[in-house]
């Protein structure tokens, strides 16, 4: 895949992350997110399990400003989107997935109706329709990482599963 399709590819995952529409990601989409997943799952802010995503949340948004945001106006517009992701992460998905792993653990916490580390992809899909994914993508996505059809799919199969989907062309 040349450059240009890769850049293509990686913009239109931009929407995902601006969450308020307004064709910047910031710190507030972060939150935003936080308050989705709180709500969908029947959690407060306050919780603790509340208080580790928007922890989470945070340092998801300190880690993608500190790769993407070139100007530092605590705001990345798809074109810094575009050049983070290219530049620094391309060849190193690695690298995303430990910056997005505090605020995936936290969520993976908060949707984990039994406790027990793993989500099933029930639990999956309604995360993401929180966050805005259209169902039918919703259910695909959640379907496609129970790999191994066991109703149950782990932190690191969600954390490498975003990682690659952020980074590495389709």
């Amino acid at each position: 895949m040349d450059s240009a399709e890769y850049e293509r590819r990686i913009a239109a995952r931009f929407a995902t992350f601006d969450q308020d529409g307004n064709d910047y990601i910031s710190r507030e989409d972060f939150s935003t997110a936080a308050a989705a997943l709180c709500k969908e799952f029947g959690a407060t802010a306050r919780s603790d399990k509340g208080q580790a995503l928007y922890i989470g949340a945070e340092a998801f948004w300190q880690g993608m400003a500190g790769i993407a945001d070139r100007d530092g106006d605590q705001r990345i517009t798809q074109g810094e989107f575009v050049g983070g992701a290219v530049k620094r992460l391309r060849d190193n998905p690695g690298r995303f997935a430990e910056i997005a792993r505090p605020f995936l653990h936290a969520a993976i916490a908060i949707a984990d109706s039994d406790g027990d580390g793993e989500v099933a992809p029930g639990e999956i899909r309604r995360a993401l329709k929180a966050l805005g994914v259209p169902e039918e993508l919703a259910g695909a996505t959640a379907a496609g990482l129970d790999a191994d059809g066991d109703g149950k799919v782990a932190e690191q199969e969600i954390v490498t599963a975003f990682a690659e989907y952020f980074t590495v062309p389709e």
